[in-house]
């Protein structure tokens, strides 16, 4: 595992856009002490990409959103903000007291109604949703040695024009040195590599500094 470095200018620009732009509102900053409590890592998104991901969802008019890696609920939360009425969001989480308190921040912000958490391994679990109408959304933030797989079952559930975001693809840099993290880095390569190369997909990268040190994300739509 690497250690994701960050420098204090990265932090401040980020808290400020944070206060400035992003303005969470008291839900989030609950999902985020109850995570901390729960004795979780600090691996969420930052709130600014909490805030693009729920205008992701709405730019693209996505009534159905796919999520693989819930941890506190905090990126569940954005997205679910940004669902219509009648709008779903579903969740794939491992652990079940990560469900458990995911299920209480969902509740408290008055989006429970729209999030289903489907608790156990995700590639057990993504195959139970090949019988429900496709997904509009998709975002995949969980065991980086899976993406690629994550990734195809994205494909899989989604239809053309589906939206997928898959979070922590730079990684410190390890894409380029791979050695740095055996565990991690190569299935963030393997679904990189998919992205630029599945015919199925139109996709870009962007890297990303901040309090998550350097990182980044990708983006693509199902074609």
């Amino acid at each position: 595992m690497i250690e994701h470095v960050t420098e204090p200018g990265w932090v401040e620009v980020e808290r400020y856009l944070t206060d400035v732009v992003v303005r969470p509102d008291p839900a989030h900053e609950r999902a985020l002490t109850s995570a901390v409590e729960a004795g979780m890592p600090a691996i969420e998104v930052a709130p600014n990409a909490g805030k693009l991901l729920k205008m992701l969802v709405q730019v693209s008019g996505a009534r159905r959103v796919l999520e693989i890696g819930t941890l506190a609920g905090f990126s569940s939360m954005w997205m679910a903000q940004g669902l219509p009425d009648g709008g779903r969001l579903v969740t794939c989480e491992y652990l079940q007291k990560h469900a458990d308190v995911a299920r209480a921040n969902l509740d408290a912000a008055g989006v429970g109604d729209k999030v289903e958490i489907k608790v156990g391994a995700a590639l057990d679990t993504l195959p139970t949703l090949e019988a429900e109408e496709p997904f509009d959304f998709v975002f995949i933030d969980a065991d980086k040695e899976n993406d690629s797989n994550y990734l195809d079952w994205a494909i899989r559930l989604g239809h053309p024009g589906t939206v997928i975001v898959i979070d922590n693809v730079i990684w410190g840099g390890s894409i380029l040195e791979p050695e740095r993290d055996e565990v991690n880095a190569p299935g963030i390569i393997r679904a990189l590599d998919m992205l630029g190369q599945d015919p199925r997909l139109d996709s870009t990268a962007i890297q990303t500094v901040g309090s998550k040190g350097w990182d980044g994300f990708a983006i693509a739509r199902v074609r």
